[in-house]
């Protein structure tokens, strides 16, 4: 696992876009297969979003030959609703860049057969040859996706029951009313985002810190789902001063020399 390190959020989500973008156009100068890219929705990567579309419209980047898949929906929220992360997905970056409707995949919250949708889901993803590279973020528990604690690390795209810990933190989005939250989700599992070739995971502000210490110092467990990414081969964790608050003094500067070195 590597850490990045920055003085706050909006460095830290530049630097995400830039690594995103840069890893589309390596693959595309040597192949012509699509980049299969993994995304999260949240407010965690709304300012990274924001720079991808910059970056598309000042023809820095392409998305005509990337597909997508994102990490989660709710069950049964309509997907016009505002809060819905069909809604959200296309509000803050498809509705902004050159990507073809055909090439992205969300999950079908209202599908008739929630679990087929969920296999299908799979499937598609090894259709498409595999995520090269899957943007995700961290709850407050440590949780991956919606992988809630004590998820079986080898969990594949399912239906989840959502922790009151997470409806309550995803209430701002519904009027701060618990109730209008959905209780369930369909999420990719741990081992399918483990699967990627590449994940980067992005956490902001004071209250992941403990996740990140948890999830970066801590034993891998199923009680912080994101620890997983430990044993990840090219896994990364992406972090402002106040996400990387309650890392030790060594590891913090660990990770910040090993990050000088490789420039």
């Amino acid at each position: 696992m590597k850490v990045i390190i920055r003085d706050n959020q909006h460095e830290a989500s530049i630097w995400a876009a830039h690594h995103i973008a840069n890893a589309i156009k390596a693959k595309a100068a040597v192949t012509g297969e699509p980049f299969v890219l993994g995304l999260a929705t949240g407010s965690t990567p709304i300012e990274t979003y924001a720079e991808l579309i910059r970056m598309y419209k000042a023809g820095e980047i392409s998305f005509k030959n990337v597909v997508t898949f994102n990490m989660d929906e709710y069950v049964g929220l309509p997907v016009e609703h505002p809060e819905s992360y069909h809604s959200f997905m296309y509000k803050y970056l498809f509705d902004h860049i050159d990507i073809p409707r055909a090439n992205i995949h969300i999950l079908d919250g209202n599908a008739p057969d929630l679990k087929a949708e969920c296999d299908q889901y799979e499937k598609s993803i090894a259709a498409a040859g595999g995520v090269d590279l899957f943007l995700g973020g961290v709850g407050e528990d440590g949780h991956l996706a919606f992988n809630e604690p004590y998820s079986s690390l080898q969990s594949r795209t399912r239906v989840m029951t959502l922790t009151y810990d997470t409806l309550l933190v995803n209430s701002r989005f519904f009027e701060n009313d618990i109730n209008k939250v959905p209780k369930q989700a369909m999420s990719v599992g741990v081992a399918t985002v483990l699967d990627s070739r590449e994940v980067l995971i992005l956490a902001f502000g004071h209250k992941k810190a403990r996740a990140i210490q948890q999830a970066v110092e801590g034993p891998m467990t199923h009680v912080v789902t994101l620890s997983a990414l430990q044993n990840h081969p090219c896994g990364t964790v992406v972090v402002d001063e106040l996400a990387a608050g309650e890392l030790k003094v060594n590891t913090y500067k660990y990770f910040k020399q090993i990050e000088e070195a490789e420039k």
